[in-house]
């Protein structure tokens, strides 16, 4: 992930200052950037000389204890870390959700109290990125100009701003590339905090050489960061070490009920070469542990005619070959309703692992690119794409050293779904359900689409399981608590080439019901994805909390839970499908590794796999309450 550097200003990125907190809201790590703040001290000196004392600019910059008050009050403020983002009746004059724009919850402002001084020092931009139990806070240096231009905004008496406006929040940002500089940072050191810095996993054919092995056998459980790494002249760095050595002996388990210890050393290591006096210029941390671990030889300098691009700092050395693997994620939301279409979407990325000596360019066709089923695409930015057919693509790139994301999409799945069918199920008794599936599995699918497994869980958050009475036709069935689980294909024993119908009617018997009501803002009420989640501080018993309020005006339109449905909250129930399919895409991308060309030309074999997951594949109870988006009209 390289960042092009700067003077500070609006050419590039410069950061003032970082701080990392706890779920406590206290700092645990902080760092300044002396020759940044320098800059930005001077900046303020003539901006203010020039502006007079009604435009004065603060060149104040908050201690570790200034700002982590001065966030707490916002949050006491604003009802969370993040903020309303839309002005509401608790929104007061001057502050972030003053200015309506949803992207006050990741870019804020502060107001700084000096002990010893009565005048609050108003700073921007502070970028704010939630990861786990850590709040990250990065300060970019922007122009004095910028910091008056938001302030006004935060004063402004009307509500919102009409499209193509002068003067909104968009477009003000859209002069800061400083402002996604710091993203940048703040998304690079949350994933080093919370040890999520392993390289994009490459499947690997199993081949007789031990690290080929081992990439198969690592691949197949989902060990990423255990595959065999393109490696560097002085020795290789996997992923796997840099993940233990950033993260220390905090556990993952640990990890979601306190603060996960973290290595200051290796983070202010990272910080040190990754962005060398305040300026951003390579973030990724393969590299940067790599570089730290190996340093550079003599035999690791490119051609004199040649330019080494900041994404490779090494040149790979021994043999020869090229990986591609297709990763797609399903997502279904099946209903079998006449008034509900169904509704299926596929997300997807193609992971390459280039070991080429040298700086070689590499160009392949993509084929498979129609716009009737591939809605957005976004390349790694080593790829250039050239505009070409509506169904296919050439594309060139200098790959740069070990496994990486060429390319991101959505879409749709040109297939048709992998399962369709129908759930039903309904209450016969208090304490007893009937239920029934009617599933086709991979129906129209053909070889080599190879369905790995499946599994049908139907959960019952609300109520314990006592017993399930029915045969499926095909399968084996097991429960839990709180779920009954219904294995339809099992591994080892994948559909391929055929179709499959499966049915299961049967009864659930349940523990006595005890009638509740489950306010949204039960506790109890499902948890917040980890990333958008915000860790709040106890007390404030007064204080507005915006993902309450959220889920309150979500609900205040639904019945409680009643005898009829009383699985999920608010009398929402579904089954959820579990599956895997290797063989193809389902969007219908694909490379064909005979067309890869590499230049100069080398004899290196291209390999080529593919790796279909569901995601929330969700079949909703053809005789409940399910929710459900209008469609617009065509």
């Amino acid at each position: 992930m390289a960042v092009r550097g700067g003077d500070g200003g609006g050419g590039g990125c410069g950061v003032r200052a970082l701080w990392i907190l706890d779920n406590h809201d206290a700092v645990v790590f902080s760092r300044v950037f002396l020759v940044v703040e320098k800059r930005w001290r001077r900046a303020c000196k003539s901006e203010n000389e020039l502006g007079g004392i009604d435009s004065f600019v603060s060149p104040y910059l908050p201690s570790d204890v200034e700002l982590s008050s001065s966030f707490v009050q916002r949050k006491n403020r604003e009802g969370s870390g993040r903020g309303f983002g839309i002005r509401v009746t608790e929104s007061a004059v001057g502050s972030d959700s003053w200015v309506d724009d949803p992207i006050t919850r990741h870019v804020i402002s502060l107001n700084i109290q000096k002990a010893e001084e009565a005048e609050n020092h108003f700073i921007w931009p502070f970028i704010l990125h939630i990861k786990g139990q850590h709040c990250i806070i990065v300060l970019p240096f922007v122009e004095p100009k910028h910091v008056k231009a938001y302030k006004f905004l935060c004063q402004k008496s009307d509500c919102g701003d009409a499209v193509g406006a002068d003067g909104n929040l968009s477009s003000l940002l859209l002069d800061l590339p400083s402002v996604t500089g710091a993203f940048m940072v703040a998304h690079a050191i949350g994933d080093i905090v919370s040890g999520d810095t392993i390289e994009p996993e490459v499947i690997v054919n199993v081949a007789p050489s031990v690290g080929n092995l081992l990439d198969s056998l690592t691949g197949s459980i989902g060990i990423a960061g255990m595959s065999s790494r393109a490696k560097p002249v002085a020795g290789p760095v996997s992923s796997s070490t840099i993940s233990s050595a950033v993260v220390g002996t905090g556990s993952l388990d640990a990890a979601k009920t306190s603060s996960r210890l973290f290595d200051k050393e290796a983070l202010r290591t990272f910080i040190g070469y990754a962005m060398p006096f305040g300026t951003p210029l390579d973030l990724s941390a393969s590299n940067i542990y790599s570089i730290k671990s190996n340093g550079f030889s003599s035999s690791d300098l490119p051609p004199a005619d040649t330019k080494q691009p900041a994404w490779k700092p090494y040149l790979y050395k021994g043999k020869q070959r090229i990986l591609f693997t297709i990763f797609e994620t399903i997502n279904a939301a099946m209903y079998d309703r006449d008034e509900i279409p169904d509704n299926i979407s596929v997300s997807g990325q193609i992971n390459c692992r280039a070991e080429l000596e040298g700086m070689p360019d590499v160009s392949l066709p993509l084929t498979g690119l129609s716009s009737d089923h591939i809605e957005s695409l976004s390349f790694h930015h080593s790829a250039q794409v050239p505009e070409q057919g509506a169904d296919k693509k050439s594309v060139m790139f200098s790959p740069p050293l070990g496994n990486f994301v060429l390319l991101r999409y959505q879409g749709s799945c040109n297939l048709g779904p992998p399962i369709k069918g129908f759930y039903q199920l309904s209450m016969v008794s208090e304490d007893e359900g009937a239920f029934l599936f009617r599933l086709n599995l991979m129906e129209g699918y053909r070889s080599p689409l190879t369905m790995e497994f499946c599994t049908v869980t139907m959960p019952f958050p609300r109520r314990r399981v006592i017993s399930v009475d029915g045969s499926p036709s095909v399968g084996s069935i097991s429960t839990t608590e709180h779920s009954v689980e219904w294995k339809i294909v099992v591994s080892g024993r994948g559909l391929n080439g055929k179709s499959l119908e499966a049915t299961f009617p049967g009864t659930v018997k349940f523990a006595p019901w005890q009638g509740q009501k489950f306010s949204p803002a039960n506790p109890s009420f499902g948890n917040m994805p980890e990333e958008e989640s915000d860790v709040e501080s106890e007390g404030g018993a007064n204080m507005v909390n915006i993902e309450d309020y959220l889920m309150e005006k979500m609900g205040k339109d639904l019945p409680p839970v009643d005898l009829e449905e009383p699985f999920c909250w608010q009398a929402y129930d579904y089954a959820k499908v579990v599956f895997r399919i290797s063989g193809a895409s389902l969007s219908g991308i694909s490379i064909d590794p005979k067309s890869v060309s590499i230049y100069p030309a080398v004899k290196a074999p291209a390999e080529f796999s593919t790796q279909v997951n569901s995601g929330d594949y969700i079949l909703w109870n053809t005789l409940g309450r399910c929710p459900s988006a209008a469609v617009p009209p065509k």
